[in-house]
């Protein structure tokens, strides 16, 4: 069966599902009970259902209107435990933690956007990594990550995962060099790694991975990957198809895309792999709230067309920033100036969202361009609808050593954007006020 099939008709199941248990409502007195997720599993191995454009699985992949009353809108399940009939006969769902049924359909959303069959959701993107590495990844064993990853995950990767769990971490540059691959496979056979840790583009400095050569590798070695979406998106690549084996999204960012939920989630097409991450989700309780699940599967309802507006606004951005005489240098995936441009534009559907560039100058031009926006928002976070602009020496990469952060090019005068959906005349009159600020003394615009 094609990969999109099994959430694509899960919808058809879910929904004769609920005539089932209707019926078995209506006769329950003269009929034998049968589990829904048996139901499920025998109607989806009947039907195939699959849609092909990306705008149409986000509004309906995973969700029908319901049989019994027609709400167009899944249903917030709010409840904690759920009745049985008899020990252990329940209709698929026990208590909220081990499963919940608006969670359910959400899992089933974000499993199609990303062209993957199983997904887990979590209650923040740090949850979502931190099941990953602990559900792979024993004390003594080997992971191998980009250097350049979110600040949550490098304090993860090295107070956590080495600290505390005893794991090993190497850190390093996975941009495509005629020496890089040697060198990792010299790594992956003398270390016996478990697990290669990704992103693409990577963040703050956006650089860009050959995803598919590094998983070739990976699998040589029976070493597992695992890359974080979250800037790119299901929207401009689909990493299950380049042969990752897991996705990971810190869904509070574009997914949800309004700053008010925070969560995670994992995808893959293993089934194995499922299955722990499954157990793992059900026994630390990192999960999301039903009520969490419902307002993210709204917000994936705009995903498409939010994430046409960011690409064009923050493409606009960046040509912007790339001839103003205050502004060194400007990274973007999509600039032909970006070392990866011919990578990104092969791996990519679009640039992204996001546009980091380094003021001339240092820390005291960054605080005044930073002080004096008025229509973006100095904050951390990214991919909502506002335009938010932050420090990451200061502010998301804080807990990265001052050296590490060197060594990455996160210097003081480097600004991370997470380009908005407002109107570009108004994002660009912003950023004259701001950098029209920067130099002067005592300025406040």
């Amino acid at each position: 069966m094609k990969n999109t099939n099994i959430v694509g008709i899960r919808a058809y199941a879910q929904v004769l599902s609920l005539w089932c248990k209707y019926i078995v409502f209506l006769f329950k007195d003269n009929l034998i009970f049968v589990e829904d997720s048996l139901i499920c599993l025998c109607i989806t191995q009947i039907f195939e259902m699959s849609y092909k454009g990306f705008g149409t699985k986000t509004i309906h992949s995973g969700q029908e209107p319901n049989p019994l009353h027609g709400a167009v809108m899944p249903s917030i399940d709010l409840s904690t435990t759920f009745a049985q009939a008899s020990p252990g006969k329940h209709k698929g769902f026990d208590y909220t933690r081990a499963g919940n049924p608006t969670r359910d359909t959400l899992e089933a959303l974000f499993a199609a956007v990303e062209n993957g069959k199983y997904c887990t959701c979590f209650s923040s993107g740090c949850g979502a990594t931190t099941t990953v590495i602990t559900s792979f990844v024993k004390s003594g064993e080997h992971i191998v990550s980009s250097d350049d990853v979110y600040g949550g995950t490098n304090r993860l990767l090295r107070k956590f995962a080495e600290d505390v769990c005893g794991m090993k971490v190497t850190l390093m540059d996975l941009t495509e060099t005629n020496e890089l691959y040697k060198e990792l496979e010299q790594i992956f056979k003398k270390n016996k790694t478990k697990l290669l840790w990704l992103e693409s583009p990577t963040n703050p400095m956006l650089k860009v991975v050959n995803i598919s050569k590094l998983c070739e590798i990976a699998r040589k070695y029976n070493v597992l990957t695992a890359l974080d979406n979250t800037f790119a998106t299901p929207y401009l690549q689909n990493p299950l198809d380049l042969g990752v084996d897991m996705v990971v999204h810190s869904v509070t960012k574009y997914l949800n895309g309004h700053s008010d939920v925070l969560s995670g989630c994992v995808i893959t097409n293993s089934k194995s792999i499922d299955e722990r991450l499954r157990f793992f989700q059900k026994s630390l309780g990192a999960v999301p709230s039903p009520f969490d699940c419902y307002m993210i599967i709204r917000g994936m309802k705009t995903l498409h067309v939010r994430m046409q507006r960011h690409c064009e606004n923050a493409l606009a951005v960046a040509e912007y920033l790339e001839k103003h005489p205050k502004v060194q240098k400007v990274i973007y995936p999509f600039l032909k100036s970006h070392p990866q441009y011919a990578l990104s534009k092969k791996q990519m559907r679009a640039g992204g969202g996001m546009v980091t560039f380094f003021l001339k100058g240092g820390l005291p031009e960054s605080r005044q361009f930073l002080e004096n926006v008025k229509l973006m928002v100095c904050a951390e976070s990214l991919g909502a609808v506002e335009t938010l602009v932050e420090h990451p020496a200061i502010m998301t990469h804080a807990s990265v050593p001052p050296a590490e952060r060197q060594k990455l090019g996160i210097h003081d005068n480097l600004i991370r954007v997470s380009v908005g959906i407002e109107n570009i005349e108004d994002i660009i009159a912003d950023f004259d006020r701001a950098l029209g600020a920067v130099g002067k003394q005592n300025a406040k615009l």
